[in-house]
């Protein structure tokens, strides 16, 4: 397949196909900062979504382009979700991202806006995919975490400017957001759900699938358990995601010796402290300091605290 269409020639393709106004609205459009036209032929369209049903002939992104490039895991779930899930999905998204991995998500509320939040807090950022036009912020309450997702990780649509944000637009987005993916960990899903169909479609475009277990009682639960007896993996830690998928932890960087984790607990005693008093203590990077407290968390051996601060566990 020619991957080597240039930007040129896809405008030069969508005024032969478009409508006139709807040209114009898209050349001014890409006279913001970080946006572009990605198409297939492009040398920067994502090779994985090379591979899906009815791949988009174009893509419109805005924010870093060359995360489209990087190794991505999807996390989704309910929209309704609980604070634990919520919590849950940050902390796996932050500790994921921090091996340079890029979180998928669909900008959704709930399970999805916590995993962006944790991408864009660590070194793998986020992607974010929308089921509307490129030039509309939906859900509203989502609007200053798209903004940030534009600045520091990237928001990507199949649909042309102006695409409002209709129901049919979801499920089809849904289909990229595994595509983009190596895998999809579902962290809460009732029956049925938009997250179930994203599990599926992972499925049939030959991705892992992986869910999250919670209480036999709670209806958010249903359908990851449905996942799990249908063959999901059940995740527990981000060990069994990483194991899985063949990522392994990227070699320490300068400076930081293996005793990293020690020296984060130690920092932080069994007083409350912020994260920037914990980077400030070790002189480490914020952003590592987020992902170390973020596996302990997941480990049990740090709880976090109102107020963004964080404790230590005394062991038992």
């Amino acid at each position: 397949m020619d991957r080597t269409r240039s930007p040129e020639q896809t405008l030069k393709a969508l005024e032969r196909h478009a409508d006139p106004a709807l040209v114009d609205a898209t050349l001014r459009w890409l006279e913001g900062q970080n946006r572009h036209l990605v198409a297939l032929g492009d040398a920067r369209y994502p090779e994985p979504l090379l591979h899906v049903h009815h791949p988009p002939p174009v893509l419109y992104a805005e924010g870093r382009l060359e995360l489209l490039a990087a190794p991505a895991l999807a996390i989704v779930g309910s929209r309704n979700a609980t604070s634990q899930g919520v919590r849950d999905a940050e902390l796996f998204a932050r500790a994921i991202a921090s091996r340079g991995i890029a979180i998928v998500s669909g900008l959704a509320l709930g399970i999805d806006a916590a995993a962006h939040r944790g991408g864009l807090a660590a070194p793998g950022s986020s992607i974010a995919i929308m089921g509307t036009g490129p030039d509309i912020r939906y859900p509203p309450d989502n609007y200053s975490l798209a903004q940030a997702l534009a600045e520091r990780g990237c928001l990507l649509s199949e649909f042309p400017l102006g695409t409002p944000p209709v129901a049919r637009n979801f499920p089809r987005r849904n289909r990229l957001i595994s595509g983009m993916s190596k895998g999809v960990l579902v962290v809460e899903a009732g029956l049925p759900s938009g997250s179930l169909t994203t599990a599926c479609l992972a499925l049939e475009q030959g991705r892992e699938v992986f869910a999250m277990p919670g209480s036999i009682h709670a209806p958010h639960s249903k359908g990851c358990h449905w996942l799990i007896k249908q063959g999901a993996k059940l995740v527990e830690d981000v060990q069994d995601v990483l194991v899985e998928l063949g990522w392994s932890a990227p070699a320490a960087p300068r400076g930081i010796e293996e005793s990293e984790p020690d020296d984060v607990l130690e920092a932080l005693g069994f007083g409350p402290a912020s994260l920037e008093q914990l980077a400030a203590r070790t002189g480490l990077e914020a952003a590592r300091v987020a992902a170390r407290v973020s596996m302990l968390e997941l480990e049990g051996s740090v709880v976090p605290l109102p107020g963004g601060n964080f404790q230590r566990v005394a062991p038992r």
